[in-house]
């Protein structure tokens, strides 16, 4: 038997690794079966290139759990090791760089890569055991070799009896880790961790029905007697996930199949997948899935999940992912990924933005091929997908320079266009004066339908544009096309919304207007500017509109960043057009009991503010009232 002590000269480094190393306990399970399964494919590897001349069989890896003796063993059938390759891998290399690493640890939270570099990731044990043991036999033809250690820099190694190739590690589970010993505990990590490991994991047995009587005709009072139930491993993961498969080799359903597996919960199928797949200048693969979204900014992020050789890291792929893309679900994997020590954060890499750069390109290649492929199919499914394209136009250059093949404008009527096929059309109707093309769009159908039923009386075209960030994204396209101006169809009058060069001659003259303004002005309360327009005389008498800028600035500065400081508090502005031209401002104009007169103004008022939605309690309940009054 040997004994020695750890090649390390700090000796409180255990009570660092439970306590600053990792951040959470619960990895270790994580860590010693990746060293199980690097252990397993290593051996595979060197049985193909004939270096190890051995059988590699079906290898599993096996976790049990000893409640009573309050061990856990994780058992492997890969490698193994002789004495002296223990002694060097474990006593060793583990700490060799101890005091190099504890240097980088306190003068970083973000350590390069620590785990790979020191063999960290077997002494997570000591998060949750008081003592750990190793049983390992070398698939060269060596005698077992048994280690044990007690958490302090002393250890003991002696020959064992194993006679099995692979390694065996049992855990002593301390006294503040005793939950690890809990079958639903193990359950639950294997299933958040090991998922899709590339190599089966048995955690215990479960009982399965199989078919007795294959190929005979059974009577009906048989038919309960065909299956028999038998004991057989339980084996917890998928070793051969969607995403390690090539696009060739996957239909629909088994991606739909695959997401089913990754989200048990969900009940809806994504509406379209994009498979990633590169091996230069990184390698990375995985399946990204669109769910149905709406319009809902406050969308549940953190639904990729991002794995390391099969192994999962985190949900939380900000930095990898582009922000835009949060919003969907699906696996992301690469080995290239940078990790701190502790698996949970991401490096500041130069591979990690081309990473995230490579992911843009890929989701935008694969909208245009959809787009390009089925495009009835891809407007019908418009407004589920809208809000991370739109996102994504005001957020990533890249995708925006490429979402114009895609990107689309509904109208009022359910027709869709690219920004050119809108121009191309619009270009003959709707420009003004001055040579601009002017884009008309509603943000609700209902709320503005007065609106735009005028303006399609005048031939225009309306957009719905209803997405809570759809001000900041025209304001970026107005930005890249001067030629092109939104404004949305109850921003004025349909006559000033696109100025022609005619102009409606006032039967008001200067003078009667001036009077007119006055007496309006006496009864409109201050929040609404009064302007007197020349119309047609069969045009509504009252509109009600919402300047275009000031309405902009502040939807933009209420859905965060852009916008004018502050002015997402300022209260609603809005003008009261009237129209010279009316019937009703004659009788306004006429009248000479001011009681009818303010009756009349506020009649009319109200009812363009009810065409606005803008009537509401106490005056909805007034305006009521002196409607019956009226029709008495």
């Amino acid at each position: 038997m040997t004994t020695g002590k750890i090649n390390v000269s700090v000796e409180n480094i255990f009570p660092l690794i439970k306590k600053f190393l990792y951040s959470d306990h619960e990895i270790f399970l994580r860590e010693l079966i990746s060293n199980g399964t690097d252990a397993t494919l290593k051996l595979k590897h060197l049985i193909s290139i004939g270096e190890a001349k051995v059988e590699f069989g079906n290898p599993i890896i096996e976790i049990k759990i000893d409640k009573e003796g309050k061990k856990i063993h994780i058992i492997d059938q890969g490698l193994g090791m002789t004495a002296d390759e223990v002694e060097k891998y474990i006593n060793q290399v583990a700490f060799s760089g101890a005091e190099e690493f504890l240097d980088k640890y306190k003068d970083s939270a973000k350590d390069s890569g620590i785990i790979g570099h020191f063999g960290l990731g077997f002494y997570s044990a000591f998060m949750v055991a008081e003592k750990v043991e190793i049983i390992t036999k070398s698939y060269k033809d060596e005698p077992a070799a048994h280690w044990t250690c007690d958490g302090s820099p002393e250890f003991t190694l002696e020959p064992a009896d194993k006679t099995s190739r692979g390694t065996e590690i049992i855990l002593h589970i301390a006294e503040d880790s005793l939950e690890f010993l809990e079958d639903s505990k193990i359950s639950g990590l294997l299933n958040k961790y090991n998922k899709f490991m590339p190599i089966p994991i048995k955690f215990g047995t479960k009982k399965e029905k199989i078919e007795q009587k294959k190929g005979e005709e059974v009577a009906p009072e048989d038919v309960d007697n065909i299956f028999t139930e038998v004991e057989v491993d339980n084996i917890i993961n998928n070793p051969n996930p969607a995403w390690t498969k090539q696009p060739t080799e996957l239909s629909d359903e088994d991606y739909k199949s695959f997401y089913r597996e990754l989200y048990p919960m969900q009940f809806e199928d994504p509406l379209f997948h994009i498979h990633l797949n590169v091996d230069y200048p990184f390698n990375l693969t995985g399946i990204l899935y669109f769910p149905k979204l709406g319009s809902d900014m406050q969308i549940q992020k953190d639904k990729i999940q991002l794995y390391q050789n099969q192994v999962y890291v985190t949900d939380n792929v900000e930095g990898i992912v582009p922000e835009f893309l949060t919003m969907l679900k699906g696996v992301i994997d690469s080995p290239d990924i940078p990790l701190n020590v502790s698996r949970s954060g991401l490096q500041a890499d130069g591979a990690v933005k081309k990473i995230s750069n490579y992911i843009t390109r890929k989701v935008a290649d694969k909208l245009k091929a959809l787009f390009n492929e089925n495009r009835a199919d891809f407007e019908a499914k418009w407004n589920d997908i809208k809000i991370v394209l739109e996102y994504g136009m005001l957020s990533e250059d890249k995708f925006y320079e490429k979402a114009g093949a895609f990107v689309l404008y509904p109208t009022v009527d359910d027709t869709y266009f690219t920004l050119e096929e809108l121009k191309e059309k619009l270009k003959d109707n709707q420009t003004d004066k001055d040579g601009k093309l002017v884009v008309l769009y509603a943000g609700n159908k209902d709320a503005q339908h007065s609106y735009i039923e005028t303006a399609k009386e005048k031939g225009y075209e309306v957009l719905l544009l209803d997405s809570p960030i759809i001000s900041h994204l025209i304001q970026k396209i107005e930005g890249d096309n001067k030629d092109v101006t939104f404004v949305r169809v109850d921003s004025d009058h349909v006559d000033n919304l696109i100025k022609k060069d005619e102009n409606t001659i006032s039967k008001l003259s200067d003078e009667e207007k001036e009077i007119l303004k006055t007496s309006l002005e006496a009864y409109i309360p201050k929040a609404y500017s009064v302007q007197l327009e020349a119309m047609d005389s069969q045009a509504a008498p009252f509109i009600i509109t919402q300047p275009e800028f000031m309405r902009r600035m502040k939807e933009m500065s209420q859905s965060g960043g852009g916008g004018m400081f502050g002015m997402g508090n300022m209260p609603e502005m809005y003008n009261l057009v009237v129209n010279t031209n009316s019937d009703l401002a004659t009788n306004i104009l006429n009248t000479e009991d001011k009681t009818h007169q303010e009756h009349l103004v506020k009649q009319a008022l109200d009812l363009a503010k009810l065409s606005q939605n803008l009537l509401k309690g106490e005056a909805l309940t007034a305006f009521v009232k002196r409607s019956f009054e009226m029709i008495k």
